[in-house]
């Protein structure tokens, strides 16, 4: 009886919407389970039946099963978007998804290194290897930058401007920005390109790419992952970090320093000034202190 109306719905998600493969599928997968809890209560009724209070209970039924509030908000969201379908294909009249409430996600904050441990890691790089002059000078590049592993991959050699103390970089989306960029990492980028890169044999492909591996290749996004695992290992870190931690650090240390939030927000290339006050979590002793120290009315 569904099928008519699962068909339309995929046909809506693939050419109105332009969504992928797989996020059509998840869609798709989750009209399914709602179809499949209203046979298994006996309910064989068409969607345009259906009332708010049934939706209502399979919401509280779904989250019985010990799915995570992610997966529940997950599913909520693919039965609002059929029914926003089913209302403008005119299927319906009414609504019955419009009030359906997803559980409230707790925004997990990233994992942060302090500066002191980064150093400890910066530090850790065994400058006796070829590749220990490009891991420093990568990693320098990473904190100073707060870049994105897909960003670190691709940087060009051309989009280096050293007199100015700026990198071009290309982030998500093809979009370019212009980021500062501190000595240290133009130091140690110098001495990587002027005694390691040289000796290379370098594939004419990555050419303007500064990073590369022993073979003269752009590195890999599992490269970066195991050096950063390794350093860490001998840092004595236990914390659990990617190559993603440095941008975290970063953006954390700039804003618990000071740093203007919009500015921050340019630097990571975020989209949305919301998704960078994800690093405002900045402890409660800093926030008393800085009360203290500059709050006239704070006693």
């Amino acid at each position: 009886m569904w099928i008519s109306y699962l068909n339309g719905f995929k046909a809506y998600l693939q050419l109105e919407r332009s969504l992928s493969e797989n996020s059509v599928s998840a869609y798709l997968h989750d009209v399914v389970l709602l179809c499949g809890y209203l046979n298994s209560s006996g309910e064989h009724k068409e969607p345009g039946k259906i009332s708010e209070k049934e939706l209502q209970q399979f919401v509280y039924e779904i989250a019985l099963l010990g799915m995570t509030a992610t997966s529940q908000a997950r599913i909520i969201s693919g039965i609002k978007a059929f029914y926003k379908y089913l209302l403008i294909e005119n299927i319906i009249e009414s609504n019955p998804a419009e009030l359906l409430e997803a559980p409230k996600l707790k925004r997990k904050l990233p994992e942060v290194l302090t500066f002191e441990e980064i150093e400890k890691m910066i530090g850790a790089v065994d400058l006796s290897k070829p590749e220990g002059g490009r891991n420093k000078a990568m990693l320098e590049t990473m904190y100073s930058c707060g870049l994105r592993v897909s960003e670190v991959i691709s940087l060009r050699i051309s989009n280096i401007y050293e007199e100015a103390g700026f990198i071009r970089v290309i982030g998500k989306g093809d979009k370019e920005r212009l980021i500062p960029i501190g000595k240290a990492a133009l130091k140690y980028i110098d001495i990587y390109q002027k005694n390691i890169r040289v000796h290379l044999p370098v594939n004419p492909k990555s050419s303007d790419t500064l990073f590369l591996n022993k073979r003269g290749n752009a590195l890999s996004r599992i490269m970066i992952f195991y050096i950063i695992k390794e350093l860490a290992i001998k840092a004595g870190i236990t914390k659990n970090i990617s190559p993603h931690t440095f941008r975290h650090s970063f953006a954390t240390h700039l804003i618990e320093g000071g740093a203007d939030l919009r500015a921050v927000q340019q630097m990571l290339g975020h989209e949305s000034i919301t998704t960078t006050e994800i690093y405002t979590h900045i402890d409660r002793e800093y926030l008393r202190d800085t009360l203290q120290r500059f709050h006239p009315g704070y006693r």
